[in-house]
């Protein structure tokens, strides 16, 4: 079965650019570094040569550039243990692995067949990686996402908000009889911090603001529905048991900070600038899975992924 290149190269997108991304640090916030180098912090502040030899086996260099390579593949393991363990873990795996290839050669392996094509799918993917670091990851700078963030406040919509304090209680006889109480000056706050069964009674039931979406159906309803300030609703019921509501502050939302949606807006590029640049290197690549249930699957596979990718943006 023959594939749009650009359809598979889509579906496959989310997958690998998150997989990849996940090696990078932002791409604003550094220049990737090994991450064996943390554990030095202390040490000298100048940039450590990639040349630089950490160790030798028999004869053999490790350099900061291989500790660097095996903290790529590492992360998860780096990740759980303390920074002040990782550059002599890494240090170990590599002598280890120095050793052990060291035998694999002796024994002849590195002349079979199937080390030929194993040799080939790394030397693919590390290039894999090497493009995704410069062509894509190193595209999404500072400036980009900043741009990204300016166009996003000149969208962004206000939507009504409300500041809103309740008073929570098991029956309603009770929210009845606290209305009752309110409409005759009894202080809100104080109720609340004496009636009320909501674990932030303490602060007066104050819940703060909130906009449309955030609360429960019956609880949005009542509250939204108060025009005035220091308005009380009549009790409503909810599953959590029956409010009595005041409304303290009305006001339109306004955009998030920068630094609270920067990592959002990052990764929406990466995905971005990830779809269109394989797009423009599948253009006229033919691909072809020969077995018709393999190709159904991968086909599956795809518009799931599609569907999928902008719920994920």
């Amino acid at each position: 079965m023959m594939f749009s290149p650009l359809r598979l190269a889509r579906g496959a997108s989310l997958l690998v650019v998150l997989l990849a991304a996940s090696a990078l640090t932002p791409a604003f916030a550094q220049d990737a570094a090994p991450a064996a180098e943390a554990p030095a912090a202390a040490e000298a502040a100048a940039p450590v040569s990639p040349d630089t030899v950490v160790a030798t086996v028999g004869g053999e260099a490790i350099t900061e550039a291989e500790l660097g390579f095996a903290a790529e593949d590492l992360a998860q393991e780096l990740q759980q243990m303390p920074p002040e363990q990782r550059k002599a873990f890494l240090v170990r795996v590599l002598i280890d692995m120095k050793v052990m290839a060291k035998a694999g050669a002796d024994a002849g392996m590195a002349d079979t067949p199937l080390f030929a094509l194993r040799l080939q799918y790394l030397k693919e993917r590390a290039l894999r990686r090497a493009y995704f670091a410069d062509a894509i990851a190193g595209s999404v700078t500072e400036e980009a996402v900043r741009a990204a963030y300016d166009k996003f406040v000149a969208d962004f919509v206000p939507q009504p908000e409300i500041r809103a304090s309740h008073i929570l209680v098991a029956t309603e006889e009770e929210a009845k009889a606290i209305k009752a109480q309110l409409d005759g000056g009894a202080d809100f706050a104080t109720l609340a911090k004496e009636k009320s069964i909501d674990p932030g009674a303490a602060n007066g039931g104050d819940l703060g603001f909130f906009g449309k979406g955030m609360m429960v159906a019956p609880f949005e309803a009542a509250a939204f529905a108060l025009t005035d300030v220091g308005q009380v609703s009549d009790p409503v019921q909810s599953q959590f048991g029956w409010h009595v509501i005041r409304l303290e502050e009305k006001r339109e939302s306004s955009p998030p900070a920068f630094e609270q949606v920067a990592a959002q807006l990052q990764q929406q590029l990466l995905m971005t600038t990830f779809d269109s640049t394989v797009a423009k290197l599948m253009d006229g690549v033919e691909i072809d899975i020969p077995d018709p249930a393999l190709a159904a699957a991968v086909s599956a596979q795809t518009e799931t992924d599609a569907a999928a990718e902008p719920a994920a943006q």
